[in-house]
């Protein structure tokens, strides 16, 4: 960190207060908000002889912004729709249906968010104060159409402290469009007072509309609750300042600080870092914070010896605490937008988690460019380098085993979780092997929530070529079943001991599956077994197991089983059901994915950077209708 950078900029502010902390004395302090919220400035009767004047607040918003309004109070909005084709400017939503309640001009429009929006007052005199806050849901409807199927969960926090979890419009006001006001006491200590609406990753994502329904307000009203405000000051009375030296004081103040700011964002020390800082305030996490100086430290100031894998995400390090607890850091570059949601998504997903088959996190660390996550450290690294490097020894038994780690994980997440969740990246990569070769699953940068009432999730496709299932791959179908898929290619890996897809050029490719599936037909699975095995195995396990993976990866996910099953099956503890397979049937499916990745390839021209923006690379896709008997009549050397 650059310490002169910091010094001077602490001067200019110094100076900055010092030389104008007379004129500050001269702002009238306040003591009411009125806001419509994502609404124009509106005058509506409180009783028979009174009316209120709700301020604008029309300011399209962001998804990174903060926004002043006329008066005492701003807002910040901080998030992306994910998943989401609309436009990243809608954080305005206006009303869909007629409104009853009274002054519905109040609730025609609302500020929404995808994450988090924190509404400030400034310039307040100290004291208690009652915060009303009006919502109304006016993005779903009280009918039968799919708009009425729609859930936002949210949490309300004043002053930091949490008033509202899980907070359901709908819910608390009896239906869609009907008024809700929710009261509270807030006590203003330092002149500031805060409200922040947090959405916490619940609710659905799908309906209406693609993207995250997070947090929504109507209308803020905040006044005195236990004592009396002073007098306005009276026309004309002198205030010992001209209007030109207070623009001039403003203006001269405001570009100094702008300095300031952009000295700051450009040597690094703010930008999206802090973001993804306001993102997880509030967030219950069940992990530690790390500093920066204690990684560091730890890894010996991220020391190319310590480098032990390498992914789209950025490095990972080797490293060890003070207390000897050997670590793994995850080190994600803070310039990937889309890097910066994975951080966020895993640390939320991973966090709330906790199986003897998942990679347990430690904890996060966030410092200016700087995101890290650090995870408990795996002596024997991926299962990749353990299957296809041949860096550890893997007998049959040891496979077997680690094929059961993994379905018992999978398992966990699909069925046993209060968060179900369906992980999208199932391959020998993310599972993880300890000192003892105990798998555990890592990597929940795509993993996504699956809720309970939903049958599937409408999605933009991510993951790995020759692990997704076909249904998604081409539809963008998610279900836990997915991952099933993906499980049984990585089964047949751990048979054969060769990746999924092997490619001698672009135009010539061998699937492990076809090939499995051409030796089903032939009843001749044992083919398919890894000669480095030899004989120690048992063949009535080996070929229950392959017809496991083969029903896992079956191209209709109807017939594919859920994990608790497949645990049961890897077990002998349940029969594994007879399937007849139809391998035309399914060879032409996978096909069909096939010539879809092809064209996406061809359209971005091959260029393997802008088909990471959605799933990451393992292999070319053809078009090719080679069968593996045509290119391996036997075992490919």
């Amino acid at each position: 960190m650059n310490f002169t950078l910091l010094f001077w900029g602490l001067l200019l502010l110094v100076v900055l207060f010092n030389g104008y902390k007379s004129f500050f004395a001269f702002i009238p302090e306040s003591h009411s908000l009125r806001i419509n919220c994502g609404g124009n400035e509106i005058t509506v009767p409180e009783n028979i002889t009174t009316s209120i004047t709700y301020e604008a607040d029309d300011n399209q918003g962001g998804p990174s912004l903060f926004y002043k309004g006329k008066s005492n109070w701003g807002f910040s909005s901080t998030g992306y729709y994910p998943d989401d084709d609309r436009e990243p400017d809608t954080f305005i939503v206006s009303n869909i249906s007629t409104l009853s309640m009274r002054n519905p001009q109040l609730y025609m429009t609302a500020r929404v968010s995808p994450i988090s929006l924190t509404y400030f007052g400034f310039c307040l005199m100290n004291g208690n104060y009652t915060v009303k806050l009006h919502f109304a849901e006016i993005m779903f409807t009280n009918d039968k159409t799919y708009r009425s199927l729609g859930r936002r969960i949210f949490d309300v926090y004043i002053q930091g402290k949490r008033v509202e979890k899980d907070f359901n419009i709908a819910d608390a006001a009896g239906g869609s469009g009907i008024l809700v006001i929710r009261n509270y006491i807030a006590s203003v200590t330092t002149h500031t007072l805060e409200i922040r609406f947090f959405w916490n990753g619940k609710g659905t994502q799908v309906i209406p509309t693609e993207g995250v329904y997070g947090p929504l307000i109507s209308g803020i009203v905040v006044d005195p609750f236990d004592f009396i405000p002073p007098k306005e000051p009276s026309p004309g009375g002198g205030s010992g300042i001209s209007a030109g030296e207070v623009v001039g004081i403003v203006g001269g103040g405001v570009f100094i600080i702008l300095v300031i700011l952009c000295i700051l964002w450009w040597k690094g020390f703010i930008g999206p870092a802090n973001t993804l800082a306001q993102d997880l305030k509030g967030v219950d996490l069940q992990t530690g914070k790390f500093t920066l100086r204690q990684v560091k430290t730890a890894t010996n100031n991220f020391d190319v010896a310590n480098k032990i894998g390498e992914g789209g995400f950025g490095p990972v390090y080797r490293g060890l605490l003070s207390d000897n607890t050997a670590i793994a850091v995850k080190k994600l570059s803070a310039k990937s937008k889309q890097g910066n949601r994975e951080f966020v998504n895993e640390i939320g997903m991973i966090s709330a988690l906790q199986h003897p088959h998942l990679v347990k996190l430690y904890g996060c660390c966030i410092e200016g460019n700087n995101l890290l996550l650090v995870y408990e450290y795996m002596e024997n690294n991926n299962l990749a380098r353990a299957l296809f490097e041949s860096q550890v020894k893997l007998d049959w038994p040891t496979r077997h085993r680690i094929c059961v780690g993994i379905a018992r994980g999978l398992a966990y997440l699909h069925e046993e979780s209060r968060l179900k969740i369906v992980h999208r990246d199932i391959k020998a990569t993310n599972v993880l092997l300890d000192k003892n070769l105990f798998p555990k699953i890592s990597d929940f940068g795509l993993a996504k929530l699956d809720e309970d009432d939903n049958t599937h999730i409408s999605t933009r496709i991510a993951g790995t070529f020759g692990y997704m299932a076909p249904e998604y791959a081409m539809r963008g179908y998610l279900t836990d079943k997915a991952d099933v898929y993906s499980f049984g290619i990585l089964v047949l890996e751990m048979v054969n001991g060769r990746c999924n897809t092997t490619y001698r050029s672009k135009e010539e490719c061998f699937y492990l599956l076809d090939w499995a599936l051409l030796l089903k037909e032939r009843a001749s699975l044992l083919d398919l077994v890894d000669p480095r095995l030899g004989s120690e195995f048992n063949k009535e396990e080996m070929i229950s197991t392959i017809n496991i993976a083969l029903l896992c990866s079956n191209a209709s996910s109807a017939v594919r089983p859920a994990m608790s099953s497949v645990v049961s099956m890897l077990e002998g503890k349940a029969s594994v059901p007879e399937v007849v397979f139809d391998p035309n049937a399914s060879i032409n499916e996978i096909n069909e994915m096939r010539k879809h990745f092809q064209s996406i390839i061809e359209e971005n021209n091959g260029d393997p950077e802008s088909q990471r923006r959605t799933m990451s690379i393992e292999g070319w896709w053809t078009a090719s209708s080679t069968s593996a008997q045509d290119l391996y009549p036997v075992r490919p050397d």
